[in-house]
């Protein structure tokens, strides 16, 4: 299955987080902290708004970079299995370079 965002929202693969261990205890993934490193999968429509002046989503991230996302934003979606991120395009704080 395709996803293609509407609007300025953005699908975003999030960075795997890696095993925590605390001397012989493993950090169950519910107590982990969420990455917010994701890579950009899909973009969605350049919205054109004269009121805000402000640059075109697609001519500030493409899809295969990588972003810093805000903590707690955006919706969980999952695809033929794999997981995602749905974001907005004021969710997006950073592009890694």
């Amino acid at each position: 299955m395709k996803v293609k965002p509407i609007d300025e929202r953005v699908l975003l693969k999030p960075a795997q987080s890696e095993e925590q261990k605390v001397g012989s205890i493993i950090i169950p993934d519910t107590a982990k902290e969420r990455p917010q490193i994701g890579e950009v999968m899909a973009l969605g429509d350049d919205v054109v708004n004269k009121d805000l002046d402000r640059k075109a989503l697609s001519s500030l991230i493409k899809v295969g970079d990588k972003v810093l996302y805000a903590k707690y934003g955006g919706t969980e979606v999952k695809v033929d299995g794999v997981e995602f991120l749905l974001v907005n395009r004021s969710d997006i704080l950073a592009v890694i370079e």
